[in-house]
Parts: structure tokens; C-alpha cells; sequence
């Protein structure tokens, strides 16, 4: 490049992008698109565990209102959405079918109490599950982008020298700009990864107390099924 050519307009950065080797337009593009990626599930999973602890403090606090059990279970439908009502609704189908069977003292409540604890167990499982997915996606953008963006910067410097062996001018104004279109994928590559790794550790720590949540919601509903059986000793 004529040094006399250069100007500001050749940092900016629609040059930077044009102008760039092959290499690192690639490693370019994959990173922005690997940042879109990861800014869909960070605002997917922001409205959803918003969502998902509105109605959990909803449903909280229409079991907390005083009325029974199987009227509240009853006002969530037969195939309630959220993990809490069909806690509720799966703890209350085991109890039916126990008192059905007269189960009520002895080695047989305590199976029926077990019972109900692994289909909760089973419920909280994939409930997580669900609330994590998306997560290994913003892990390894938050932990490979800098190193793709830095494999650009790399290849943009050594296209950089091949300039100056080629031209035989060392003249800083000749590799400036492919250095700065270098450098600019590194750039990339650390605004995709820092919001990828806050939010990942921002939202496994909601995914923690959400299953936190809903294990606190289990172990009371175990404690109700107890109390009713003691009840009917």
C-alpha cells in the first residue's frame, strides 16, 4: 500500500472489513455470528426465567392462600405448562391411587412417600434440564472466541509482514492497516465472548435457584403427603 494512500478512512471500520484477508473475514463473520447466536439465548432465557419465577411466585402463593390442594391443582388444567402445578398435580395422582388402595401406616406409606419423591425427583430433573439448555452455547462462545479472534489477529500480522517482505518497504504506514484489520478480529472475538461468559454464569446461577425453587416446593409437598396420612392413623 502507497503510504500516501493511507488516511483515516482506512481504519474505519467498513474498510477494516473489506480490506481484510480472506482468512480473517472468515474468522470475522463466524465470530459475529457466533455473538447473534449467543445474544438469541441470552434474551430467550432472560424473558424466560422471568416468566418462569412469575408464575412460580403465582402459583406459591395460591397454595399459601389457604384453600385445598385439589382445587388449586384444578385451576392449573390437566396438562399444566409450568413444573410447580405438575408437582402438585403428580403428587396428588399418587396419593389418589394410594388411598384407593387403603394404603395408610406402616412399610406402605413410607413406599408411597418414596414414590412420590423420585416422580418429583423426576420432574425437577427435567425441568433443569430444560432451563439449561443454551447454556454450553454461550460456554463455548465465551471460551473460544477469544482464541478464534486471536488466531485472525495472528494470520492478519503475517500477512502484514508478506507486505513488507513483498514491497520491501518497512515503511509503518504500508502495514498499519492490515495490522489494525488484524488486531480488529481479536476485538470481535472479546465482544462476542464477555457478554457469552457473564450471561453464562449469570444464568446457571438462576438455573441453580430455580431448581432450588423447585426442590423446596418438593420436600413441602412431601411434608403435606405426610401430614395427610398421620392424619388418617
Amino acid at each position: 500500500m502507497d503510504p500516501a494512500a493511507v488516511s483515516p478512512a482506512s481504519f474505519s471500520l467498513v474498510h477494516q472489513i473489506v480490506n481484510a484477508d480472506w482468512v480473517v473475514k472468515l474468522v470475522m463473520a463466524g465470530l459475529a455470528i457466533a455473538s447473534l447466536w449467543s445474544w438469541t439465548v441470552i434474551l430467550d432465557k432472560t424473558f424466560r426465567f422471568g416468566a418462569l419465577n412469575r408464575e412460580a411466585d403465582r402459583f406459591e402463593d395460591a397454595v399459601g392462600s389457604g384453600r385445598s390442594l385439589e382445587e388449586v391443582a384444578a385451576e392449573s388444567g390437566e396438562r399444566a405448562r409450568h413444573a410447580l402445578p405438575r408437582m402438585l398435580q403428580s403428587a396428588l395422582r399418587e396419593w389418589r391411587d394410594a388411598r384407593a388402595k387403603g394404603v395408610a401406616e406402616g412399610a406402605q406409606a413410607a413406599f408411597l412417600i418414596q414414590r412420590i419423591d423420585r416422580v418429583l425427583d423426576t420432574i425437577i430433573a427435567r425441568e433443569s434440564q430444560r432451563v439449561e439448555e443454551g447454556l454450553g452455547l454461550l460456554a463455548i462462545v465465551a471460551t473460544a472466541s477469544p482464541f478464534i479472534g486471536l488466531f485472525g489477529t495472528v494470520w492478519g500480522i503475517m500477512h502484514a509482514f508478506q507486505s513488507i517482505a513483498i514491497q520491501k518497504n518497512t515503511n509503518l504506514a504500508v502495514v498499519a492497516p492490515a495490522i489494525a484489520e488484524a488486531l480488529f478480529a481479536t476485538a470481535i472475538g472479546l465482544i462476542a465472548a464477555i457478554p457469552a461468559y457473564i450471561a453464562f454464569n449469570a444464568f446457571s446461577t438462576k438455573a441453580g435457584k430455580y431448581a432450588a425453587r423447585l426442590e423446596g416446593f418438593a420436600d413441602d409437598l412431601s411434608t403435606a403427603i405426610q401430614r395427610r396420612l398421620a392424619e388418617r392413623v
